[in-house]
């Protein structure tokens, strides 16, 4: 075929594909449906009711306020302690050292009254105690006639050492053999006993009760009703071994007997009813 009929041909059908040639047009195709109706709208939630404002609380009462305490009384100071004359340790100090086993009494009796020998004892225990020496049992330096007893036979065996653990003597012999003296016949505190001694205070009390011989044998009618009279004589000894001038001769220089006394008055003659305390057997 000829180029000029093939392109008439083609033209022929492209007409007849495009409606012309005298066709009627075709209808137009019906809309497509639409989907379902809408949804229903959700019906709005009812607001929720506020819960009621909380009722505040009353405000609690005031506590009272406490009447205010009284103030006490303001409590009195006590007088200052009087240090011993010549002591190391004034009166009232403390324990004496550990050794002691002798002293001379610190309180002083107005008579040789002292309830006995049992009386005297319990005079030397309770003075012991207050220097921390109250478990030993201590006697008193002091001869009796009834029932016979040696003041001697009293004492422990020795040897003696005063409250500043000082030893005066080993033994019983020794301890008779030996003078008085200011320095070691000292009380349970460590004071001297007023004396004849160079500076010593006044009065004079070193005539010590002790109703016996230099040896410590009982000096009988020099006991004074065995400690529990007011009448009669006593015999007494010097703790510091001296006499008028400080005279050391005997008999003044003897602790245990030098003369007597008189037992309703200790104090004339260098007296003060003091006595000898050793721990006993």
């Amino acid at each position: 075929m000829r180029l000029r009929d093939v392109l008439g041909f083609l033209s022929l059908a492209a007409l007849a594909a495009a409606g012309c040639g005298g066709g009627s047009t075709g209808a137009s195709g019906s809309a497509g449906s639409g989907g379902g109706a809408a949804g229903t709208v959700g019906t709005a939630g009812v607001a929720g009711t506020s819960a009621g404002a909380g009722t505040t609380g009353g405000a609690g009462a005031a506590g009272t306020t406490g009447v205010a305490g009284t103030t006490g009384s303001g409590g009195t100071t006590g007088n200052g302690g009087t240090t011993g004359s010549g002591g190391t340790t004034g009166s009232g100090g403390g324990n004496a050292n550990a050794m002691m086993n002798f002293f001379v009494s610190s309180d002083t009796s107005a008579t040789a009254n002292l309830g006995g020998l049992t009386g005297a004892d319990a005079r030397c225990q309770r003075l012991a105690t207050a220097v921390g020496h109250g478990a030993k049992t201590w006697r008193a330096y002091l001869s009796a006639a009834s029932p016979a007893t040696n003041a001697r036979d009293r004492i422990g065996p020795g040897p003696y050492y005063n409250s500043q653990g000082m030893m005066l003597a080993a033994d019983k012999d020794a301890l008779h053999a030996r003078s008085g003296d200011p320095a070691l016949f000292i009380d349970e505190h460590g004071n001297r006993i007023n004396g004849q001694w160079s500076g010593s205070p006044t009065p004079n009390q070193h005539d010590i009760l002790t109703g016996s011989t230099v040896t410590g044998m009982i000096m009988t009618g020099n006991t004074c009703g065995d400690w529990t009279a007011t009448t009669g004589s006593s015999q007494v000894g010097h703790s510091d071994g001296l006499g008028p001038n400080m005279n050391s001769a005997p008999p003044y220089n003897q602790w245990a007997s030098t003369h007597t006394g008189m037992c309703g008055d200790t104090a004339p003659g260098g007296g003060a009813g003091r006595i000898y305390c050793f721990v006993g057997n």
